[in-house]
C-alpha cells in the first residue's frame, strides 16, 4: 500500500510540475545531466518524493565532475556555488530579493576599486561610427536587410569620456546609494546589463525635464542614480528600438539584448 501511494506521488508531483513550468520531469529519475537534474530541484514542489534521490545524486555528479575537472574549467566555481546552496537549501533557486543583493554587492565591490585606483580603472577605447547589419530572423530571408548606420556612435564616445573629477564623483554618488536602505530617499540607483554585441545608449525621460543618458558598452553594465518616480526607457540596440515604461521607486536592474556569438 505504501509503495502504491508512493507511485501516486511521484505520478501526480510529475504531472504538476509538467504543467506549471511547461516542462516534461516525467523521465527525471532516469537523467544523468547535472544541469536537468538542476533544474528539476528548482522547479519541482517542495514535497516531491523524487527530490529525496535525486538531490543527493546531483551533489555526488557536481563532486566528481569538480575532481576530474581539467585546470581551467570555468565550470568548477559555479559547480562549487551550486554545491554549498544544495547543503543549506532544497536547491539552488534563489529569490529576487537574494538575486539583487549579490547583484548589489558585485557593484559595490567594482566601484570600490574604481574609486580606490582612480579612472584607470575604467579601461575605455572610444569607437568609430560604423554601420550595423541586422542579421535575417528567419530562414524565409534570403539576404540581411539594409545597413544602419550608427549615428550614435559619437555621443557614445562623449559620454563615456568622463574626466577624472566626474568620475570620481560619479562613484562616490553611486557608492552611496548602494549603501543607503533608507526607504525615504528621493534617489535610486538604476543599473543596465548590456548583453548584446553594440554599445548602446539608454535613454530615460521622466516628468518635465528629468532625464538621463547612460552609455552602456557590449557586454558591460553602467549605472546611474536618478530621482524616483515614473521614467519611459528607451534604447536602439543593435538597430533594434526598445522602449519600455518603468516605475522606479529602489534599485532597478535591467538586462538588454543578446549575443550573436555562440
Amino acid at each position: 500500500m505504501k509503495k502504491l501511494l508512493l507511485l501516486f506521488s511521484v505520478i501526480f508531483f510529475a504531472h504538476l510540475s509538467a504543467q506549471s513550468r511547461g516542462k516534461d520531469y516525467s523521465e527525471i529519475l532516469k537523467s544523468k545531466s547535472i544541469y536537468e537534474i538542476n533544474a528539476f530541484l528548482r522547479d519541482a514542489h517542495p514535497d516531491d518524493p523524487r527530490r529525496s534521490v535525486l538531490k543527493p545524486r546531483v551533489m555526488d555528479m557536481m563532486k566528481e565532475y569538480i575532481k576530474n575537472a581539467k585546470p581551467g574549467d570555468q565550470k568548477v566555481k559555479q559547480m562549487q556555488d551550486w554545491l554549498a546552496m544544495l547543503k543549506r537549501r532544497p536547491s539552488t533557486k534563489i529569490s529576487f530579493e537574494e538575486m539583487n543583493a549579490i547583484i548589489k554587492q558585485k557593484q559595490i565591490a567594482k566601484y570600490q576599486k574604481q574609486l580606490q585606483m582612480g579612472q584607470a580603472a575604467v579601461v575605455y577605447t572610444p569607437s568609430t561610427p560604423k554601420n550595423v547589419f541586422i542579421e535575417p530572423t528567419t530562414p524565409e530571408v534570403a539576404k540581411p536587410s539594409a545597413a544602419i548606420p550608427d549615428a550614435e556612435a559619437s555621443e557614445f564616445n562623449m559620454l563615456m569620456a568622463e574626466n577624472p573629477v566626474e568620475h570620481k564623483n560619479k562613484t562616490v554618488k553611486i557608492l552611496n546609494s548602494l549603501f543607503d536602505n533608507d526607504p525615504n530617499t528621493k534617489e535610486c540607483i538604476v543599473m543596465i546589463e548590456n548583453k548584446s554585441d553594440c554599445n548602446i545608449i539608454v535613454r530615460m525621460d521622466g516628468i518635465g525635464n528629468t532625464k538621463y543618458r547612460l552609455p552602456v558598452p557590449a557586454h558591460g553594465d553602467n549605472s546611474v542614480v536618478v530621482q524616483k518616480g515614473d521614467y519611459l526607457f528607451t534604447s536602439i540596440v543593435c538597430g533594434a528600438q526598445y522602449a519600455s515604461q518603468k516605475t522606479i521607486q529602489k534599485a532597478l536592474m535591467v538586462a538588454l539584448g543578446s549575443s550573436a556569438k555562440k
